[in-house]
């Protein structure tokens, strides 16, 4: 499942590509039009395919900001215990985790060319701030994920801050982890605990 979770969020991940400085699309057609522009990248970049790290993140940290809300993800990733943490912390929080994600995911942007990704009809509200685009990700040889992301309307445009594999929840996930670790060493210690995480995280 984290595979495919990996993979959607590659496609993702790397939007500013597709539409920076470009005027505020609908969230299905950012996403469609983001997950095209990454495939045919990755298909042309043999730096990027042959796994040349340093490239990876520099690509990623350029681009991953615009379209992902990490205070967002992190806030619900850790649930109550958020408001328990001082803005320092909230910080320090948001950094780490956003960091987590990016070196996780970049790890499997060398294969997203692999994968098949088909969206579904957004279903969509005149008026509508929170919406769900949803897809469905398969590769020969294995069973099609469906996978799901939550995205907000921000001043910015469109936000994701959650995804949603076969309707599992990656903040939701996240959060069981989040509260042991608060449960045993408070907010610093899930602070510590990332950052541990963040510097042994290859892959």
């Amino acid at each position: 499942m984290w595979n495919y979770l990996r993979i959607g969020l590659c496609c993702l991940l790397l939007g500013g590509m597709a539409s920076a400085g470009a005027q505020v699309l609908a969230p299905d057609v950012l996403a469609r039009n983001t997950t095209n522009e990454v495939i045919e990248i990755v298909k042309q970049d043999r730096e990027i395919k042959a796994g040349n790290a340093s490239r990876i993140y520099d690509l990623v940290e350029a681009k991953v900001l615009p379209h992902f809300d990490f205070r967002q993800m992190t806030q619900l990733a850790v649930g109550r215990n958020w408001a328990r943490a001082t803005p320092e912390q909230q910080q320090r929080l948001t950094d780490e985790f956003r960091a987590l994600l990016v070196r996780t995911y970049a790890a499997s942007l060398s294969s997203v060319a692999d994968y098949r990704i088909d969206f579904k009809p957004l279903r969509m509200r005149p008026g509508d701030e929170d919406v769900t685009v949803s897809t469905e990700v398969s590769k020969p040889g294995a069973p099609p994920i469906t996978i799901d992301y939550r995205m907000e309307r921000q001043a910015g445009g469109w936000k994701v801050y959650d995804v949603l594999v076969d309707n599992v929840s990656l903040v939701t996930v996240y959060r069981n982890s989040f509260n042991s670790e608060v449960r045993k060493g408070g907010i610093d210690g899930l602070i510590a605990a990332l950052a541990r995480r963040n510097r042994t995280t290859t892959n």
